[in-house]
Order: C-alpha cells, then structure tokens, then sequence
C-alpha cells in the first residue's frame, strides 16, 4: 500500500471545471446533507479530481486552488478521482480550452518532449502516441532535433512540415489520456 501511494501523482494547484454549490442533482440525500462539489482538473500532472468546498466559498471555472498538504483554506476535502464520464457538461466543454491553456502556458515542458522523447520498444516510438504523428514524421523529428534541438512550436511546424500542429497534438494526447483510451501515459499522471 505505501508504495502505491509513494507512486501517485500529487498535485498542489487544480484548476476547477465546475463548481456544483449544492451538490450534485442527481444526489438523493437531503438538501442540507449535500456538500458543495469543485470538478478540477491538475495543473502539473492533469489529475481530475472531486473537491468537497468549504462552506460559504464560491468558484467558477478557471479559478485557481490549492490542495497541496498545508492549510487549504478553500477545501474540506479531496474526494477523490474523477472519471471523464462524471464530468458535468459544464466541466466538459471547460476541460479543452483549460488543457490548452496549460500546454501554451508550459509550452517549453512539451516541446522538451519532442525534443527528449524515447522508443517504447523495438517498433515503435513515443513520438508515434501523438494524433496525427506516424512513422514518417517520427523520422523526419528524429533527424531534426538531432541537429539541433526545438525551441518552440512554431519552430517544429517550420522544419517538420508534414507535422500540422504540433501543440494540437499534445493536446489531443491528454485528452485521450484523460478518457483513458490508451495504456501508454505520457504526460497524465493518476
């Protein structure tokens, strides 16, 4: 059980999705008992996640909250994951513009990605995970940044030009990492 825990992703900031102050409709228990749900979503390591708020705070989405292990003044409580199909619709369409927010605000981390990036076995590459990236342009990133590393996005569309957009195909990856469509994580941390 302890390392279990010691492998978990822990996140200090959440971004909230949706904010449900009296809880969630389709709660049976009596309206007094209902705890006020925050639907967030992981700064560092994209964990979504079911806050219990504390009485009284409101948030909307895009607000910025602490969960780390010292005074939460905001949180009773982390509840635990939360699966994409218990998102509220709310929380679903805030969920792609949030991730892309992320992605563009820690542009350098993912481009480090292309840059660092690793075979998974004998046949197949990292690279190819990402939507829209197959052998050929796997190639054709491999033989660029081995002659100088990327800076920046703009800079993979100019010298890969079979890539499209690369910062779309970070971002399509987490979002399917997110609904848990594939074994392989590389950037969404459970």
């Amino acid at each position: 059980m302890q390392k279990e825990r010691q492998q978990r992703a822990k996140e200090e900031q959440v971004i909230v999705l949706d904010f449900l102050k009296n809880g969630y409709a389709s709660d049976s228990r009596p309206f007094h008992q209902k705890e006020p749900i925050i639907q967030v979503i992981g700064k560092s390591h994209f964990v979504l996640l079911e806050l219990v708020a504390k009485q009284g705070k409101n948030f909307k989405p895009h607000d910025e909250v602490y969960i780390g292990d010292d005074e939460r003044p905001d949180i009773v409580y982390i509840k635990g994951a939360l699966p994409t199909n218990k998102l509220t619709q709310t929380a679903k369409r805030e969920l792609n513009f949030i991730v892309e927010k992320l992605v563009t605000d820690n542009e350098e981390k993912y481009i480090q990605f292309y840059n660092n990036s690793g075979p998974i076995s004998l046949r197949s590459h990292q690279l190819e995970l990402l939507p829209g990236i197959g052998k050929k342009h796997t190639r054709e990133i491999l033989e660029q940044r081995s002659i100088e590393p990327f800076n920046s996005f703009d800079e993979i569309k100019e010298r890969v030009k079979a890539v499209p957009n690369p910062k779309k195909a970070i971002i399509d990856r987490i979002l399917q990492e997110l609904d848990d469509k594939d074994r392989y994580k590389l950037f969404v941390r459970v």
